[in-house]
């Protein structure tokens, strides 16, 4: 059989690297809705009189924003390609269409006003359309249930998984976490297994036990493991895609993309 695993190789770096683009032109706000130049940044401290009295209308402290709002920046690029790609491989991979492919849910806030809420990918295990890929699907969500600690009666109704997709989880954000926390129960409320899909190994663990007694699935961005704790192992086993593969081979295109945005962070 011909080798597919490159097939879509080219657009799938596209998809990851398109939103790091961006990363290159990043400008500080300090407070203000648009980014500022040097310039901008020292008329504005320069006309303050204690600022200037400390001379944080530095070009070095404007460096040290750019550095580090631009990191900040790279990282949430890099996380936003990585949840769209994993929602093309689901769809590729599956045969889902778009909206197989993603969940949402309403809310209703304080005041009545509906708010709709979106997790990054969703496997709806009748959506498969191969059988024996359906039937793998299958076999994955019951080990992945069993995996999280939820009961036999709820394993017996899970219908898919729903993911959440991110680079890593270091934050400490405690609006964030208890974000997902309500993701997971609405989630399990319409049958469907709440999985944090992680791109890398990078994850607080008070975090990782808070989402794990949620009954979130964790997949860890490992090179080894089971469908049921590693990402690549996931993709491999279940989807059949090589996805460590995918980021080995284009490593030297990553590579060079970064290098070239953390010049122009750092210059």
């Amino acid at each position: 059989m011909p080798d597919t695993s490159r097939l879509h190789d080219e657009d799938y770096l596209n998809i990851v690297l398109d939103p790091l683009a961006v990363c290159k032109h990043y400008r500080p706000k300090f407070g203000h809705g648009t980014g500022l130049t040097l310039a901008e940044f020292q008329a504005m401290y320069q006309a303050d009189p204690f600022y200037a009295w400390f001379g944080l209308d530095s070009p070095l402290l404007y460096a040290a924003h750019k550095a580090s709002g631009g990191m900040t920046s790279v990282y949430r690029q890099i996380g936003m390609g990585c949840q769209r790609l994993i929602q093309r491989i689901l769809m590729d991979t599956l045969g889902l269409t778009a909206e197989q492919s993603t969940w949402s849910y309403q809310v209703t806030k304080t005041g009545g006003k509906k708010q709709t809420l979106y997790l990054d990918g969703r496997i709806p295990t009748e959506g498969v359309q191969d059988k024996r890929r359906r039937q793998t699907v299958a076999r994955w969500l019951g080990a992945a249930s069993k995996a999280t600690g939820v009961s036999d009666d709820v394993r017996r109704i899970i219908k898919g998984a729903v993911f959440e997709v991110r680079q890593g989880y270091k934050s400490k954000d405690s609006k964030r976490q208890n974000a997902d926390l309500a993701n997971a129960a609405s989630a399990y409320s319409e049958a469907y297994l709440p999985v944090l899909m992680l791109l890398s190994t990078q994850i607080d663990d008070d975090i990782a036990d808070r989402y794990q007694n949620a009954r979130w699935l964790i997949l860890r961005g490992a090179p080894t493991g089971t469908a049921t704790t590693s990402t690549y192992e996931f993709c491999q086993q279940v989807l059949d895609y090589d996805l460590a593969g995918f980021f080995e081979r284009n490593s030297p295109r990553f590579r060079q993309e970064i290098e070239a945005i953390l010049k122009a962070l750092l210059t």
